[in-house]
């Protein structure tokens, strides 16, 4: 369950936490707020999906908290450990050793196989590579049998299903995931979501989701709101129903403000 606090701390029974993050585009006379002071805590094991209408702040709420993009102020803790605003070198360090991103489009390079994919996460931090664990983790997400294929020789889903083992393979703490099923078929995006549920509950990964499909936030325990910049709501056992319900209301205020503000 996601816990809303202002702590100034983490601990190491926390997988994730934000504290009071803020992030502005632009230049102070014409700026505009992407995250208004978000705070959140994230326990170990668990599938938390993040949904909001349409400029919300959700991508870059995912984008801050996987040290892809730099807040504007706060704090942000992977496992316990701070990410801090210091040279790229450390920054890149620090997502490699703790942080897995699952992308809309799959970003895997087209001359290398499933296998080799895999594997480049690890190449690139210069780890060890366990090629049996790697050869394991694609037969998790059943691949066993194509190692040797290249992107172009798969569909989409199972080229989603590669991203999902590469994003898995350096056991990282966090996995983040920006619309996972965006870019698949109905039937390629229910099983890539099962996989992602897997993941947290038979080997305790913990996923954070951004998602604008009701149904694929099903799949997660709990689902985040967020509205202008800021948490507005928390929804433990989601179902497509209530999720949809609730997406409807936080439209409806949307409406609401900007008929307020003249917009």
């Amino acid at each position: 369950m996601a816990r809303h606090g202002n702590a100034n701390s983490a601990t190491t029974d926390e997988a994730l936490r934000l504290v009071s993050v803020r992030k502005m585009y632009g230049s102070a006379g014409n700026s505009v707020t992407a995250l208004d002071g978000v705070s959140l805590a994230l326990p170990p094991g668990t599938f938390t999906a993040v949904m909001g209408p349409s400029g919300s702040g959700k991508s870059t709420l995912l984008q801050c908290a996987a040290g892809l993009d730099q807040p504007t102020g706060g704090q942000v803790f992977v496992d316990g450990a701070e990410m801090t605003g210091g040279s790229e070198t450390a920054l890149t360090k620090f997502r490699r050793d703790r942080i897995g991103f699952i992308f809309q489009q799959f970003n895997l390079l087209p001359t290398l196989t499933v296998l080799q994919n895999v594997t480049l996460p690890l190449r690139l931090a210069g780890r060890r590579i366990d090629r049996k664990h790697c050869i394991t983790t694609l037969q998790r997400v059943g691949l066993g049998d194509r190692l040797h294929h290249r992107p172009a020789e798969l569909s989409g889903g199972q080229q989603q299903r590669v991203a999902i083992a590469r994003a898995l393979v350096t056991n990282p703490k966090v996995v983040f995931a920006d619309e996972p099923t965006g870019a698949l078929d109905t039937r390629s995006a229910r099983d890539v979501l099962t996989l992602l549920a897997e993941a947290v509950h038979l080997y305790g990964q913990t996923v954070v989701m951004v998602t604008h499909d009701p149904i694929a936030a099903s799949y997660a325990d709990s689902v985040l709101f967020l509205a202008d910049g800021q948490i507005v709501g928390h929804l433990p056992r989601p179902t497509p129903e209530t999720v949809a319900e609730r997406m409807t209301h936080l439209g409806d205020q949307a409406d609401r403000r900007r008929v307020i503000a003249g917009v």
